[in-house]
């Protein structure tokens, strides 16, 4: 008899299920014999510019180097976030996206014992990175589809190391304003980490979200995670980092895998960190986008959560999951919510005109069948 190596595994990793990404293209051609060519993927909140042409020059540039280790300590990047955000160097964590962010604070402040709290309907990578410790994931009822900030700092108790909280939220697209977020790091203990997911901020606009960085300076206990991968188009490479406190930087520094960002990554960063034009065409075109999907699911009668990230969370007041495998058909790739236990929701990515108006037609036809 072999051995029962899941047996073997510590509770809270016996009692995980896999993480589900998107379907790729390649995958739902092969399923249903589809040409790739004619599928429309809107189901991973991908950037559907594609990269800028100064990261495609960036990247060219390292690929005689592909021999040599990345640099570990990603001196350059984290000196061009330094000057872009009037941080002290010392204060940035890179990570293998912001994804790897998550999993080194959970490594570093969390154990069997401990609780961290984050809202329902809230990124599935938190309570992956919580159970995966052996800690507890205290999950605090969602208000309208949005983090309730007064329940959660409610759910603080003396075992509570760490707070999840997004901002837009994802996958809901949810968010709140900056009064809400000062009332709740004002209340929560200094000893607790609040890590505020930020992956979605550069798609809003003037004052419509606070801007984490702005309370680092009063709040030592605050941890501000950002990434490439949406509006800077990098999602391939897995680039994201962590701007806090330095006493908090080097904790997570002590748990963090050597070269974890890889030379290709580095380098495609900074040049998108610097491409103004690339991030603010990003940001137009997922307005003009947003607004496209708005007014077509208007026409089709269905309703959905205001969003301000680079998706929209559709109601369709039924279970998705004929829906979703209808459209698959049509080859039109989305997510279905049943894993964030809204089974009445499709989350849509925004993508390029003609991939949203593919959409909406693939949709009509689905829900008049």
């Amino acid at each position: 008899m072999s051995c029962d190596f899941l047996a073997l595994a510590q509770p809270g990793v016996q009692k995980l299920s896999p993480y589900v990404p998107g379907k790729p293209v390649d995958e739902l051609a092969r399923e249903l014999g589809l040409d790739p060519a004619g599928i429309v993927k809107l189901a991973s909140n991908e950037n559907p510019l594609g990269p800028s042409d100064k990261v495609l020059a960036a990247i060219r540039a390292e690929l005689d180097e592909l021999t040599r280790y990345p640099d570990g300590n990603g001196f350059t990047l984290k000196t061009a976030l330094a000057a872009r955000y009037g941080v002290d160097a010392a204060q940035v964590t890179l990570g293998n996206g912001s994804n790897d962010i998550l999993e080194l604070v959970a490594r570093a402040y969390l154990a069997p014992g401990l609780n961290a709290v984050f809202s329902d309907y809230a990124f599935a990578v938190y309570p992956i990175a919580t159970q995966a410790v052996g800690a507890q994931g205290k999950i605090v009822p969602a208000k309208d589809y949005a983090h309730d900030l007064q329940a959660m700092l409610a759910a603080i108790d003396d075992n509570t190391r760490v707070v999840f909280i997004a901002n837009p939220n994802n996958p809901t697209g949810t968010w709140f304003g900056p009064d809400a977020l000062e009332a709740f790091l004002a209340q929560v203990p200094e000893s607790v980490l609040v890590v505020l997911d930020e992956a979605y901020i550069e798609y809003a606009e003037g004052d419509e979200l606070p801007d984490g960085l702005d309370y680092l300076a009063r709040y030592p206990n605050l941890l501000v995670s950002r990434t490439f991968s949406k509006a800077y188009g990098l999602a391939s490479l897995r680039v994201g980092y962590a701007i806090s406190s330095p006493a908090i930087a080097d904790v997570l520094n002590r748990v963090r895998q050597p070269f974890n960002v890889n030379s290709l990554a580095l380098a495609a960063a900074c040049a998108a960190l610097a491409d103004a034009d690339y991030l603010a065409e990003s940001r137009r075109l997922n307005d003009a986008g947003m607004q496209q999907l708005e007014e077509g699911l208007r026409a089709l009668g269905l309703s959905w959560i205001a969003s301000r990230a680079n998706f929209i969370a559709v109601d369709f007041g039924r279970d998705t999951a004929a829906i979703n495998q209808a459209l698959l058909r049509e080859g039109v790739i989305v997510r279905p919510m049943a894993g964030y236990r809204m089974p009445n929701f499709l989350r849509v990515s925004i993508g390029l005109p003609r991939e949203n108006a593919r959409f909406l037609e693939a949709l009509a036809k689905v829900l008049s069948a």
